[in-house]
């Protein structure tokens, strides 16, 4: 086949000069075609962004729901930073300010994306984020006055020495106590400054040792039950001993539901392992304010104040005067560990506990004996 002339070739690509606006001629079809590829492009990205900023949401209110359960109770999260970002420049600093700035570790500890994450995000993004993680906190704790309010309800214990007016330093045999508290005298004022009476294992106090079965009542254990495990779990707070194990009661709910979807508890999804003072702290609180006539949730209640209140349940643990409380505190922990998760210890299994067992104690026996033999040879 001859080819096309120089001339025919020409022709066929010949360029249409632009008109007086300086663009080239187009059809108006390929032009309507672009321009949807375009909009569909920049919808498709519009969606993308929508999505991504919905997942970031979620992510920042489900993870901000452990904040009030296991960090702090009141104090924003812009204080624990900025406690943080002070140790850098002074090196004194108060009881407030301690407490302060172990609540940031535990923090860090708790949501352990957040301290890089911090440094990583500009100040618009991170005052979203800080936004986000307090509607999760302030959530988690609407949600859990509003379950132990149903469960003080039905709770059977629930007579009148648990009444949050009934506090440790006060004789209920006496009239005149009830009299003064009810017409809220001067001499019978209900503070956060006395331990309440249902704090106690009991409900009794020993007046020489104020500190014997604090913080071991039954109303607790239930309560705790109720927030971490699930509240049908805070019935087997009537037994005597160990808790239900908390991954066993999951485990054994999957196999009767036959595939049915579980809720997984609270505990397993912060990974809770142990009993912590401020979440012993927080669920003090909860009881607190479940056993109250108040139907919402409030910082001062009359004349008890629940930020001093917790402030108040938190020193005790954290605030020790010395090795031999520290060691009572700890047994107590350990004991609150035990009625909640039984179990789950290996992470108790430090080298120095390790080495006083058996396997190791028969190693070193063995290992004794053949140096004997070596040495008599």
């Amino acid at each position: 086949m001859a080819e096309p002339e120089p001339e025919a070739r020409h022709q066929a690509h010949t360029f249409t000069l632009p008109d007086q606006s300086g663009a080239v001629p187009t059809s108006a079809e390929a032009r309507a075609k672009r321009r949807i590829a375009a909009l569909e492009e920049e919808l498709e990205m519009i969606k993308q962004d929508r999505g991504t900023k919905q997942r970031k949401t979620t992510f920042y209110v489900a993870q901000g729901r452990a904040i009030r359960r296991m960090v702090v109770l009141y104090t924003n999260l812009e204080d624990l930073i900025t406690e943080n970002d002070r140790r850098y420049e002074e090196q004194e600093s108060t009881r407030e300010q301690d407490r302060l700035q172990y609540g940031y570790i535990l923090l860090a500890q708790v949501l352990p994306w957040l301290h890089e994450r911090l440094a990583e995000l500009d100040i618009d993004d991170c005052e979203d984020m800080r936004k986000k993680l307090k509607r999760g906190a302030d959530a988690a704790r609407g949600d859990d006055t509003s379950t132990l309010k149903d469960l003080s309800r039905c709770l059977a214990q629930l007579k009148t020495f648990t009444r949050p007016s009934y506090l440790a330093e006060w004789d209920w045999g006496n009239n005149r106590v009830k009299v003064g508290i009810r017409e809220r005298t001067s001499d019978y004022i209900v503070s956060e400054n006395s331990w309440p009476l249902f704090l106690y294992e009991g409900y009794k106090i020993n007046g020489d040792n104020l500190e014997q079965g604090l913080f071991m009542s039954k109303i607790l254990v239930q309560a705790f039950k109720a927030v971490f495990t699930s509240p049908s779990s805070a019935k087997e707070a009537d037994r005597d001993g160990d808790g239900a194990d908390v991954l066993e009661n999951n485990r054994r709910a999957r196999r009767q539901l036959n595939q049915v979807k579980v809720k997984t508890c609270v505990a397993s999804i912060i990974n809770m392992r142990k009993v912590t003072p401020r979440s012993l702290a927080y669920v003090v609180c909860q009881v607190r304010f479940a056993l109250s006539s108040v139907s919402s949730w409030r910082t001062v209640d009359g004349d008890f104040d629940y930020e001093v209140f917790w402030n108040n349940v938190v020193d005790f643990f954290e605030d020790v005067p010395g090795p031999v409380a520290q060691r009572r505190v700890t047994k107590l922990l350990e004991w609150w560990t035990r009625k909640i998760f039984r179990k789950n210890h290996r992470e108790d299994l430090t080298p120095e506990v390790v080495s006083q067992m058996s396997v190791t104690a028969l190693a070193e026996q063995r290992k004794a004996l053949e140096d004997a033999a070596f040495d008599s040879d």
